[in-house]
């Protein structure tokens, strides 16, 4: 009788071959755990702050023509400080018009907008401008006082180009 080279083991054999390991084990499960925990957390993060908002912001401000940038002279005012030291913030920016026919209003208005802007930037402490979280909120503040000073709807966005501080 021929035997068939191909045949299936003996149940003792079939008893001796290991288990198959589990696709993920413990540490596979509290990888992908901490990796959801974390982008839920950033995630709601970025709702809190408005991140569906930024968005109309960027692309409003990219689609200003360049007649509608109005640039400010630089700024630079005392920071509080707490630990008596003097501190200094310079600060230099551009104010973009909601459309380029108030851009003559917004540069005529531009002492009031500086004006309004002063009690704030001075009321700031070293601390309050760490990381880049603290530049967007310094940034809506600006853009609501100045929004304050000469109406709403004139000025579309402010874009910071300097933020120095000393």
């Amino acid at each position: 009788m021929q035997t068939n080279a191909i045949s299936e083991p003996a149940p003792a054999t079939q008893a001796a071959l290991p288990a198959p390991r589990p696709r993920f084990g413990k540490r596979g499960i509290i990888i992908a755990a901490g990796a959801a925990l974390l982008l839920g957390g950033v995630g709601a993060g970025f709702a809190f702050l408005g991140g569906e908002g930024e968005e109309e912001k960027v692309v409003a401000a990219g689609d200003a023509s360049s007649e509608a940038y109005v640039e400010v002279p630089p700024m630079i005012v005392n920071l509080r400080s707490s630990d008596g030291h003097v501190r200094f913030l310079k600060l230099r920016f551009i104010v973009v018009a909601a459309d380029a026919a108030r851009t003559d209003e917004i540069k005529e208005r531009l002492p009031v907008i500086l004006d309004a802007l002063q009690p704030f930037l001075r009321e700031l402490r070293p601390e309050d401008l760490n990381g880049s979280a603290a530049v967007f909120r310094v940034k809506e503040e600006m853009m609501a006082r100045a929004a304050s000073a000469i109406g709403a709807g004139a000025v579309r966005d402010i874009l910071i180009q300097d933020l120095v501080q000393q």
